[in-house]
């Protein structure tokens, strides 16, 4: 099969892209991927350059892989800095590297797009030799979904990794205080309690959909959300352009919650809905109020997803504190073909004892849930 690789998707038609992607995947569009190279947050100043891998047919695009080459490990959310430094103490060189995924968002998915399973075998069977041929230490698929692990598991060479995230499911909840009824009653008092702690600072919420958000608005969410790196000595990944590109290019996928203290508004939640699920993705505070960040990120994202009918809520990678208020472990899934035998060798090596602790931690986890136990 021969491959094309682009550098940028503004060469592929959105419906032409868009046809490979199943379901409302809002993170796996070309509206959304386009928006991230389009306004800057991905380039070669970022340690990001698009290198999407696709394959034609009668100028048809049946198949392709979102890749970006890497320099670095940073925004993927699958850690990979020890094996990096491994490679620099042996003097083998783990920079530049092939990514496959979404950038700066751990959230499962589509990650091998095409018509058919065949075409996507036959793409993954051609990066090998693109890996050789470009002088790329490795190739990474994270967080995959069931149809890309059945095809990479196929695959010779590919390792596995899982890992473990919280989501949280709307069992058919008719609202908030259904949710808090299955709860034991120690963990429906603490929350019910952190709800009542936020609404007493005087402190209400505005949902939003794309189409309704300002230029102005969008000011104070890219000040929030660049706030939440800036504490922490860090530079944010996304650009303030990206979010007027995205409200411009897929607006009914957009959902913001605002915070505010009588008028004047103090925090805000960015999130994105596909299908049955509800992704919250940002965060961000311009002021500090007690227990703000769980009603912003996690209750009022509830409310949202019962209130509409929405299943899943996944709301993140990491934190514990989302286990002790409902968000169940979940295993997630990330492939590894590394060119370097020994660098494999030791990788798989490392893959198997760490699989046994990650289930270990998620069945530990699981047996933490705050949920009522039932006979």
């Amino acid at each position: 099969m021969p491959v094309h690789v682009i550098d940028s998707l503004g060469t592929v038609a959105p419906a032409q892209w868009d046809a490979l992607v199943p379901g409302n995947q809002p993170f796996l569009r070309h509206a959304f991927l386009s928006s991230l190279e389009d306004s800057g947050s991905l380039g070669p100043r970022s340690g990001w350059r698009a290198e999407h891998v696709l394959h034609y047919e009668n100028d048809q695009l049946v198949a392709a892989l979102p890749a970006y080459r890497k320099w670095h490990s940073y925004g993927e959310y699958v850690f990979d800095h020890a094996w990096a430094d491994a490679c620099r103490r042996a003097g083998i060189a783990y920079y530049p590297k092939l990514l496959v995924a979404v950038p700066f968002s751990p959230v499962g998915g589509s990650r091998i797009l095409s018509a058919t399973p065949q075409g996507g075998i036959e793409l993954l069977g051609e990066l090998p030799a693109y890996l050789q041929r470009e002088g790329l230490s490795s190739a990474h698929v994270n967080f995959t979904d069931p149809a890309a692990d059945a095809l990479l598991e196929t695959q010779p060479g590919w390792l596995q990794r899982i890992g473990c995230q919280f989501h949280w499911q709307n069992r058919g909840y008719r609202d908030f205080q259904d949710f808090l009824d299955a709860l034991s009653s120690r963990k429906r008092k603490q929350m019910r309690k952190e709800r009542e702690q936020v609404a007493g600072q005087g402190i209400e919420f505005e949902w939003l959909e794309g189409a309704q958000m300002s230029e102005v608005l969008w000011d104070f969410v890219y000040a929030c959300y660049s706030n939440t790196y800036e504490v922490r000595g860090q530079a944010p990944y996304l650009t303030r352009e990206f979010f007027s590109l995205l409200a411009e290019r897929m607006p009914e996928s957009i959902r913001v919650v605002i915070a505010l203290q009588g008028s004047r508004p103090v925090a805000m939640a960015f999130s994105l809905i596909g299908d049955d699920s509800f992704y919250g993705r940002y965060w961000g505070c311009l002021a500090e109020f007690d227990r703000l960040h769980f009603e912003t990120c996690f209750y009022q994202g509830m409310d949202y997803a019962i209130a509409h009918g929405l299943q899943r809520f996944d709301a993140g990678a990491q934190g514990e504190h989302k286990l002790i208020r409902g968000f169940e472990p979940q295993i997630t899934r990330s492939w590894h073909y590394l060119m370097h035998p020994g660098l494999k060798d030791a990788v798989s090596e490392f893959l198997e004892q760490e699989r046994v602790g990650v289930m270990a931690y998620a069945e530990d986890a699981r047996s933490a849930l705050p949920y009522r136990q039932t006979e």
